[in-house]
């Protein structure tokens, strides 16, 4: 590995496991297959963020009344 590639992995890392780990906790709360949003967080950045909120987020709160 070049000394760029291990730069970009070292910067890449804490971004994709925080939002795995915010995807799994947020999905749990809401019974929404939490291993399947906190497997995805940890493979690429920001498309499981943005289809999350889209599939998990706005139907629950269509479903509560609150959009």
């Amino acid at each position: 590995m070049t000394d760029q590639q291990i730069l970009i992995l070292i910067l890449f890392s804490p971004i994709l496991l925080t939002q795995s780990i915010l995807l799994f906790v947020n999905a749990k709360k809401r019974n929404s297959y939490a291993w399947f949003w906190g497997i995805w967080g940890l493979i690429q950045f920001p498309l499981p963020t943005i289809f999350y909120w889209f599939f998990v987020i706005r139907r629950h709160r269509k479903r509560n009344g609150k959009d």
